[in-house]
């Protein structure tokens, strides 16, 4: 597959006198998981707020299969899972309506789900595991179902560019295996996804290629390529034998 689904250029970010992100730049071919790699501080999360056009930065630019953030999410071309969604777990709302949110974009003002909606919404739920818990309460579900159904108002949206922000903190393995699986089949279908990640070890099996941020690209290659006692010394502070570390 060719073309260009994930363009980074020279993309600066300041909160006040804090440097962010400093020259940042790499490109994601369509079809590849990608890892986002570094420790806490190290611009992972304004990175992938800046790709979704959250953030506007001092300098450089990014395009998603050459549109800009803005217009390239109006189109319903980025999906966005954040470490922690901003939930009332109390709220009665069944884990099909919030995969239904999904397709939003697709519907018109009223949002209305016509049969493509539902269709798309019940394939999601399948991928995900959590066709049995399409009318359970969202707060009733495990940390890991949950998760999940945050990845299958994803895969319900459509989107061809799938960011993902430590989608596998606080779930269990049957989730993790979930996950793992279904971002496995988004990618063969030829969705791009960006994945941030501390599991270190679990890089190799899953991501094609992987970027080392610190403020700036300290690399970005095969997993192999990047994941060196060097690398992970200039990124981490630490090496090989502590890649675990935050």
């Amino acid at each position: 597959m060719t073309g260009t689904a994930v363009a980074v250029e020279g993309v600066t970010v300041r909160y006040g006198d804090v440097l962010a992100l400093d020259d940042v730049a790499f490109t994601v071919r369509p079809g590849r998981i990608c890892g986002l790699l570094g420790t806490n501080g190290s611009g992972k999360s304004t990175l992938f707020r800046t790709v979704i056009g959250m953030i506007t930065p001092e300098r450089g630019t990014v395009r998603l299969h050459g549109q800009p953030p803005a217009r390239a999410r109006s189109r319903g071309l980025v999906g966005y899972v954040p470490q922690a969604e901003q939930v009332d777990w109390a709220f009665p709302v069944r884990v099909a309506d919030v995969v239904m949110m999904g397709r939003y974009g697709h519907m018109g003002p009223m949002r209305r789900p016509r049969p493509a909606d539902h269709a798309a919404v019940a394939d999601a739920l399948e991928r995900t595991g959590l066709a049995g818990l399409a009318d359970r309460q969202i707060g009733a579900l495990s940390g890991g179902q949950r998760k999940r159904a945050f990845v299958a108002r994803g895969i319900a949206q459509g989107a061809s560019v799938f960011l993902l922000d430590e989608p596998f903190a606080g779930v269990d393995k049957r989730s993790e295996a979930t996950i793992v699986e279904v971002l496995r089949a988004m990618r063969d279908d030829g969705r791009t996804l960006l994945l941030s990640t501390h599991d270190l070890a679990s890089v190799p099996g899953l991501c094609d290629e992987a970027v080392l941020l610190q403020q700036r690209v300290v690399a970005h290659g095969t997993p192999e390529e990047v994941l060196t006692p060097e690398r992970l010394l200039a990124a981490f502070g630490v090496g090989a034998g502590s890649e675990r570390r935050g």
